[in-house]
């Protein structure tokens, strides 16, 4: 299913396929299990579409969804999810909302049981996508207490909820937004379980966020004569990478940024918004001296990566990422040493720190920052940027960055990180001719 089918055609799809799509993805991304978890849609007549009861989600079918009917009536196979009960009270009390999610990943559970809600200031964009999260008492699942206390949260106005020893609940106008949610908080949720080994998470500034909330890319548009066998290589190349990041859990459905160099005034770029996992060449936004071409939005970082690729000639592939063992670096301001193994060294040098305001005001800045003896960038709380001569090496050095984060925090569970010393260093600068 192709990335303009999810984003354009996703409410084309009846509700079964929707549900199906969704909970998928929940169960393989390992945030529901086989009997956990439910999906429900409300249709324009009023009848409600929802997840069966007692059926394993690992592999549903279309003839698994339940129909509930305006007036009661149950048409399907089975019977509704026990929590039904708390989908049709969201509903009473939201006539905005035509979609609930509902399941128990490990990392929003640990919050549940805590009795604490993520912080959704920690990373940029997050309270834009799930606004502020309510936290609700726990009732018996399945009880009409449980539907009162989650109906009386959404008739504040919350769209993300978190379950006192229980899960999570996110609703939305479309299943899709909904999804975007539920994944997000749980994708933030554990960056700060990550981040706490480190210490105190930074979160952003009223003015940081105030900067976000404000952050859009105005661009002149141009219509494209043609697409030679280069480019359509690289946009063919770029969305294997974008989804082969997604599967690897290093960038969300909608967060997560690909560049790539076609000539001096010309390079690719991701679409601002759309499904990363789904993400097809004709989605690639093309880029030619600061204008995009029609009917297309780019990343907001589009400046961003006109002032990387206009300072260094020897970078030619870019990728913006929100790995969570990485962030947890990034949202406690503190060094990621590189210096643990030899690979690590060779392909991510010292890594620096660049303000989330330079980020967004001071593109140049970042642009300074990188380069062959820099390749990685950490932008606070706001992602971290790695750089290559081509795709492969920017996404090699991605995840190598993300393992090097998550065997440096191992290693602090075992004691103490041993890095190599200034001599072991030169010699691999000098056996790898590392520039400095």
């Amino acid at each position: 299913m192709s990335d303009k089918q999810i984003n354009e055609g996703f409410k084309y799809l009846h509700p079964k396929d929707q549900i199906i799509l969704i909970m998928e993805r929940v169960y393989e991304y390992e945030m529901t299990t086989t009997s956990g978890g439910n999906i429900s849609i409300k249709d324009d007549n009023g009848d409600i579409w929802v997840t069966p009861g007692g059926v394993d989600k690992g592999s549903l079918v279309r003839d698994d969804i339940v129909c509930v009917k305006a007036d009661g009536t149950i048409v399907g196979r089975h019977k509704p999810s026990s929590e039904y009960p708390f989908h049709l009270a969201i509903y009473n009390v939201r006539d905005d909302i035509k979609a609930v999610l509902h399941a128990h990943p490990p990392a929003l559970v640990s919050f549940s049981a805590a009795g604490i809600v993520p912080n959704n200031s920690l990373l940029a964009g997050v309270k834009g996508i799930c606004g502020d999260v309510d936290f609700v008492p726990y009732a018996l699942p399945g009880s009409e207490q449980l539907g009162a206390n989650i109906a009386e949260s959404f008739a504040k106005g919350f769209n993300s909820v978190l379950l006192e020893n229980h899960g999570t609940v996110t609703g939305a106008d479309n299943l899709f937004t909904a999804f975007k949610q539920f994944e997000t908080l749980d994708y933030t949720a554990r960056i700060q379980i990550k981040a706490a080994p480190l210490g105190t998470a930074l979160p952003l500034s009223d003015a940081d966020q105030a900067l976000d909330a404000a952050k859009v890319t105005q661009v002149e548009h141009f219509t494209p004569e043609k697409t030679n066998s280069c480019e359509k290589e690289l946009r063919y190349e770029m969305c294997r990478f974008i989804q082969r990041s997604y599967e690897q859990k290093l960038i969300t459905a909608t967060e997560g940024t690909f560049a790539q160099r076609l000539s001096d005034n010309e390079f690719l770029l991701t679409p601002h918004g759309l499904d990363r996992k789904y993400m097809s060449p004709e989605d690639i936004v093309l880029v030619r001296d600061g204008m995009c071409e029609n009917g297309k939005i780019p990343s907001y970082s589009l400046k961003m990566h006109q002032a990387i690729f206009k300072a260094n000639p020897t970078i030619n592939s870019c990728i913006i990422a929100h790995p969570p063992h990485l962030m947890a670096f990034n949202i406690t301001n503190k060094t990621l040493d590189s210096k643990i193994i030899p690979e690590a060294y060779i392909l991510m040098r010292d890594i620096q720190t660049v303000s989330f305001a330079s980020s967004i005001n001071n593109v140049a800045e970042v642009a300074e920052v990188l380069g062959e003896a820099s390749p990685i960038c950490m932008l606070q709380n706001n992602g971290i940027i790695v750089t290559g001569s081509n795709m492969l090496q920017a996404y090699d050095r991605l995840e190598v960055s993300e393992f090097t984060a998550k065997a440096v925090l191992d290693a602090y569970q075992l004691g103490h990180v041993n890095i190599m010393g200034e001599a072991e260093i030169n010699e691999l600068k000098e056996a790898f001719n590392l520039s400095d």
